[in-house]
C-alpha cells in the first residue's frame, strides 16, 4: 500500500493549489479518504474527508475554501485549496478515514507566505 501526495508550492496568501495523492495496492473504492495537514510541534488534524459515496465534510477552519474529490477509476484523491492562508502552512497528507497508521507517506509541503 503506497500513498504519494504532490503540488504542493510556495503561494502567497489568496492563492490557490491543487493537491494530488495517488494510491496504490489498496481497494480504493471500499474506503472512505481524508486529506491531513500537521505542523512542527502540533497533532497531525484532519481537514477534509470524502466518504465512500462521496458526500464531504471539513472543519470550520476550511470550510467554503478547500474541496476534496475523489477519482476511483485512477485510485486518486485530490485537494484543491482556495483563498489560502498563512496559517495553512503544513505538509499535507493523504490516507484513509479514519486513518491507517502505517500507510502515512511523505506528504507534500504547502507554504503560504508574501
Amino acid at each position: 500500500v503506497q500513498f504519494v501526495e504532490s503540488g504542493g508550492a510556495l503561494v502567497q496568501p489568496g492563492g490557490s493549489l491543487r493537491l494530488s495523492c495517488a494510491t496504490s495496492g489498496s481497494d480504493f473504492r471500499r474506503y472512505a479518504w481524508g486529506w491531513y495537514r500537521q505542523t512542527p510541534g502540533k497533532q497531525r488534524e484532519l481537514v477534509a474527508a470524502a466518504s465512500i459515496l462521496g458526500n464531504t465534510n471539513y472543519p470550520d477552519s476550511v470550510k467554503g475554501r478547500f474541496t476534496i474529490s475523489r477519482d476511483n477509476a485512477k485510485a486518486t484523491v485530490y485537494l484543491q485549496m482556495n483563498t489560502l492562508k498563512p496559517e495553512d502552512t503544513a505538509v499535507y497528507y493523504c490516507n484513509t478515514n479514519p486513518p491507517s497508521p502505517d500507510y502515512w507517506g511523505q506528504g507534500t509541503q504547502v507554504t503560504v507566505s508574501s
